[in-house]
């Protein structure tokens, strides 16, 4: 039996979440946590919200849950979390897009680095240049002979424009002379359906969403983009091998509201870094191509940083337009 104090306890605290008012770090969370994820289900951002998803709702003892909020590239998800309360009840799962958006799109409503604090980070992993299988090509060097062959008549999908998916292509086109077309989809997920259909052709994927379309022959993965080969896929080449100097990875962490009490963060910080110690959790990201980043903030702070700036390189190099 739950005695009058401890209700009465509890209703205190309900009462002043729903008021705005703050809530005892030792007591937090309150209530269930939104964690926004700016693409379409089953792609590799849906994929590691949904795994650290149900690793803090275990531990925190309410309910996070993912939400789907796709469009304009990833921007429609991160302003919504940018003009949600600092109250820590909403999170952000952040990407590659936001790091490359920053300089792809010239009238942003938000500045990243400034309007969302950095919680933790979670993976670091490649992407991965795969193909629909009716192509008759099974090595990077055989495709890039393939489109000089038929300039213009490569279909380059992606997961949206600004992605690391779509900036990997991009990279790969300057890096090489190949033509391609650039087609965006929402998500990984419909275009990943479109390259098994042969309505696209190739494709530079975040792994952990590819990783089982692969495994099971509907793609084929002709090279990884790191700099060095992917322990869950060790028979397939880095693009790097037939195209020195080729490298991207892409990253994934956490994202609050920028004025999120730090002592939220720091739980939220805290509980992640506890995920990518246990086990099974490290074992579940090797499974998906990923390799932890865990680490403080700050640490994450930086990574949002440093990739910013690396990306900002790539798109004016690469002169990327957002279609």
């Amino acid at each position: 039996m739950i005695r009058p104090a401890r209700l009465l306890a509890y209703a205190c605290l309900g009462l002043a979440a729903l008021c705005g008012r703050a809530v005892p770090a030792a007591d937090y969370p309150v209530r269930p946590i939104k964690f926004v994820v700016p693409y379409t289900p089953a792609g590799t951002t849906d994929v590691l919200a949904r795994i650290i998803a149900q690793w803090l709702t275990e531990r925190l003892g309410q309910t996070v849950y993912v939400e789907n909020k796709p469009g304009a590239g990833n921007n429609l998800g991160v302003e919504f979390v940018v003009n949600s309360p600092p109250d820590g009840y909403t999170m952000l799962l952040v990407n590659p897009a936001n790091g490359i958006n920053a300089t792809l799109y010239k009238n942003l409503s938000f500045n990243f680095i400034r309007d969302i604090a950095p919680v933790a980070g979670i993976v670091r992993t490649p992407n991965v240049m795969e193909v629909t299988p009716s192509l008759p090509v099974r090595t990077v060097a055989e495709f890039i002979a393939y489109c000089k062959a038929n300039p213009g008549k490569i279909n380059m999908a992606s997961s949206g424009s600004g992605t690391s998916v779509h900036l990997s292509g991009e990279l790969f086109k300057t890096m090489t002379g190949c033509n391609m077309v650039h087609v965006p989809y929402k998500g990984a997920g419909p275009a990943l359906l479109d390259l098994i259909g042969g309505q696209v052709q190739v494709i530079f994927d975040n792994l952990p969403s590819s990783a089982g379309h692969i495994k099971s022959g509907k793609l084929r993965a002709l090279a990884v983009t790191s700099a060095q080969r992917e322990p869950s896929l060790p028979d397939v080449p880095t693009v790097a091998e037939t195209v020195p100097g080729y490298e991207a990875t892409a990253w994934f962490g956490i994202g609050m509201p920028k004025n999120t009490p730090r002592e939220f963060i720091d739980r939220i910080n805290a509980e992640v870094n506890r995920a990518l110690a246990d086990p099974k959790i490290r074992a579940r990201l090797a499974e998906l191509g990923g390799r932890p980043i865990p680490g403080t903030p700050e640490d994450f702070g930086k990574t949002i940083a440093d990739e910013t700036a690396k990306w900002e390189k790539v798109v004016i190099q690469s002169g990327a337009k957002v279609e």
